[in-house]
């Protein structure tokens, strides 16, 4: 192997990238002036790429769904195949509510913390109301501006339902998005090979900020979660993808590594999308069209991790912290919430406390009690967004193979770089690849 690292497969640049990290990290807690230190120097270079990468998701989520919509008629019905994602959604979401809720009554986190009550702090609840606002805002500039992803699916539907309505009159306009859909993807490209840089800043700044004694006196919940996100990768998702999707579950993981990987290191479903989306084409073979459609909704209601399995075990932790005895009745509104909750969840770092307070909310769990839960947010939600990630590619994979539409030969095949130009069923254009020594040289994921 050569010691110049640009030359380096892009994996290999990645893990080379968290281990550096890492280790810079761990230093600077110790040694270096810890959480000080990250927040200066450290975290505003991470937030700088996660920024480069998610300013362009409203464009790219806008003008994928309007031409996806379109799209769709050539693929099937277009009911049936939202429905169907939809449905994949509840499901899997149940799925892993019912693991959280397993593991939370198994492993107990809420008894033996102490005194942590002293560090409760109040947070606002979060209504049903506030989600069918962000559901249908009435100002779409204004969703755009507020990063409102949710609404701009909404608007989104609507705009492309009514070019297909209108007929001929539409293709002009249609045009001219799907090639700002494009654009957005070269963009995305250029970004993405800068995700070893980033990956560094934002790994190491999780590592300087909270050291491994930061985690004793929730080690128990911390461990839940965890173990409750590890049950729905190795077991749910698996048993799931052989049983409905007919493929191989390790296949698919080495397909959906790359963005896995980055979902894990930027804490967000929403920048990771341009990753997924890719993934979901050109390695797992999801027709373009459909997971066109399918990646950016999923990417905007669909949290396994935040809005499933982390409320059902902090609701259970809540409940037995505070002494408060939960029957079937309380454990079934647990689990509706979650899973219906998830539409307000939104794709950016930190939305599993709105979840859980929509959940407490629903049940009638006291919300101060989770307010100390914020200090090993970070810690977990890297871990959750990880598995957010690994179910929204995993419904458009299970709904493209009971229509059809899921192309073996591309999922079994060799698995393309994604720090390679998009290819033409992602952008719509022809996208030149290096060839000769160029091409052996570019990086080449996992």
């Amino acid at each position: 192997m050569t010691f110049r690292v640009w030359k380096w497969q892009f994996w290999q640049q990645i893990v080379l990238s968290l281990v550096l990290g890492g280790v810079a990290g761990a230093l600077i807690n110790n040694f270096g002036g810890g959480a000080a230190t990250a927040e200066d120097w450290l975290e505003p270079f991470g937030d700088v790429y996660v920024s480069l990468l998610k300013v362009v998701v409203v464009p790219l989520v806008f003008a994928a769904i309007v031409v996806s919509v379109g799209r769709l008629r050539g693929v099937g019905s277009v009911a049936r195949l939202t429905g169907k994602t939809l449905g994949w959604f509840v499901v899997t979401s149940a799925i892993a509510t019912t693991i959280g809720l397993v593991v939370a009554l198994i492993i107990k986190p809420g008894e033996g913390l102490g005194d942590l009550a002293g560090e409760a702090t109040e947070t606002d609840p979060v209504t049903w109301t506030q989600i069918l606002q962000n559901l249908f805002p009435s100002n779409i500039v204004q969703a755009m501006a507020d990063g409102n992803v949710l609404g701009v699916v909404t608007f989104a539907v609507l705009f492309g339902a009514a070019l297909v309505a209108i007929g001929e009159r539409g293709e002009r306009l249609t045009s001219l998005i799907d090639d700002l859909y494009a654009v957005m993807q070269k963009a995305v490209w250029w970004v993405v090979r800068l995700t070893p840089i980033g990956s560094f800043f934002l790994i190491a700044a999780v590592v300087a900020t909270y050291g491994p004694s930061s985690l004793a006196p929730l080690a128990k919940f911390t461990g839940a979660i965890y173990l409750g996100l590890a049950l729905m990768l190795v077991v749910g998702y698996p048993v799931l993808l052989r049983a409905f999707g007919r493929v191989n579950p390790l296949r698919f993981y080495r397909n959906s590594w790359p963005a896995i990987q980055f979902g894990f290191v930027s804490s967000s479903s929403l920048a990771t999308l341009p990753i997924a989306q890719r993934v979901s084409i050109e390695r797992n073979g999801v027709q373009p069209e459909y997971a066109s459609f399918a990646q950016p909704l999923g990417a905007t209601i669909k949290f396994d991790g935040c809005g499933a399995i982390y409320p059902a075990i902090a609701a259970v932790f809540v409940a037995q912290y505070t002494g408060v005895q939960l029957g079937l009745g309380e454990y079934a509104l647990i689990a509706l919430a979650a899973v219906i909750g998830q539409i307000g969840t939104g794709g950016t770092p930190g939305p599993a406390l709105v979840a859980l307070t929509l959940t407490l909310t629903t049940v009638g769990l006291p919300l101060e009690a989770v307010g100390y839960l914020i200090a090993i947010d970070k810690v977990i939600d890297m871990g959750r967004t990880a598995t957010n990630v690994t179910g929204q590619l995993t419904v458009p994979v299970l709904v493209a193979r009971s229509e059809g539409i899921l192309d073996d030969e591309v999922f079994n095949g060799r698995s393309r770089p994604l720090d390679a130009p998009p290819s033409d069923a992602v952008t719509g254009e022809d996208a030149a690849e290096p060839a000769g020594k160029d091409r052996e040289a570019a990086p080449q994921p996992a």
